[in-house]
């Protein structure tokens, strides 16, 4: 049957859609026949007991330049629709946490994908820490003496907001770097959080791994190289996407998180591998699915709709 859809994502006349894994999972939706309703996460409210937004209905075409028609906006009830699909792009941000408050009163009734209690409680560079096996050394801390010794014992290291995104932030640091007082002092100044201290790892300029996993299982990767004179592989900052094929450490630690996944209820996600060590599990708005399918990959899109019908 027919599915009628809101999305929750950033402006949609802005997103790249050569890239954007909202738009391949609206391109999906709507190839299924299902209906399409979208706001910003700014429209949405709770008077009472109902949850509402104001958005439009929507049509997507594969067209650059010219890739959606929206109808006049209108305040619809949440709990009126089938799915909703939380996919506006972070910072992680209180912003951020009260949608996932918000979007709790409808759900299961109403699904939302990723489970938004569940998101709420697996922030990336946090969830990941539940794994320290899998993980390089790795330190969260606001204190700054910390983060000395840390650089002591491991000589060069990756420096980033806790909450951040895209990149954004990331500095790599050398063992004498004189400019580790002065960055911490940024950070502390501009952040009320603690920060996550990594060991670099040379492995990333062979590239950061992004595997996609749906309800736990693995659906497919890619991998993204960092632009010359930069440690940051995302493609937001101008990494570059591979074709990559899965090692058996990457499959292994697919295996050692993927049934947590599922039971959380975290049906889209992707996590990022660099050398044999897993660095994020990323669940708030999860990319990459465009590229896979471009470089010959599963119809990742395809595959998130099937888990989504089966659950309704």
């Amino acid at each position: 049957m027919p599915l009628k859809i809101a999305v929750q994502m950033d402006p949609i006349d802005d997103i790249d859609i050569a890239g954007d894994s909202t738009f391949a999972l609206l391109l999906e939706a709507q190839a299924r026949g299902h209906a399409i309703f979208c706001y910003l996460h700014d429209d949405l409210s709770q008077l009472g007991a109902e949850v509402y937004a104001w958005g439009s209905d929507l049509e997507v075409r594969d067209r650059p330049g010219d890739h959606f028609t929206a109808g006049e906006r209108y305040r619809a009830s949440i709990a009126a629709f089938d799915v909703v699909l939380m996919r506006q792009d972070p910072p992680f941000d209180m912003a951020y946490i009260t949608a996932t408050h918000l979007l709790e009163q409808v759900h299961p009734e109403t699904l939302v994908v990723n489970d938004p209690g569940e998101v709420r409680n697996a922030p990336e560079k946090m969830f990941v820490m539940h794994y320290p096996e899998l993980m390089p050394p790795t330190l969260i801390t606001r204190d700054s003496g910390e983060v000395k010794r840390f650089r002591r014992e491991h000589g060069e290291i990756i420096i980033k907001p806790l909450y951040g995104n895209g990149g954004e932030g990331v500095f790599k640091l050398g063992r004498d770097d004189e400019n580790l007082n002065s960055l911490l002092e940024l950070f502390q100044n501009s952040f009320r959080e603690p920060f996550m201290v990594q060991k670099y790892l040379p492995a990333v300029r062979a590239g950061d791994k992004r595997i996609i996993l749906v309800d736990g299982v693995i659906a497919g990767a890619i991998n993204r190289i960092p632009a010359k004179g930069d440690v940051r592989s995302n493609m937001h900052v101008g990494g570059t996407p591979l074709a990559t094929e899965l090692t058996e450490r990457d499959r292994e630690i697919c295996a050692a998180i993927g049934p947590e996944l599922k039971r959380r209820g975290m049906i889209f996600t992707g996590i990022d591998v660099i050398g044999d060590v897993l660095t994020e599990i990323n669940v708030t708005s999860p990319t990459g699915i465009r590229e896979v399918k471009r470089f010959g990959g599963a119809d990742i899109a395809a595959l998130i709709w099937d888990a989504i019908e089966a659950r309704r």
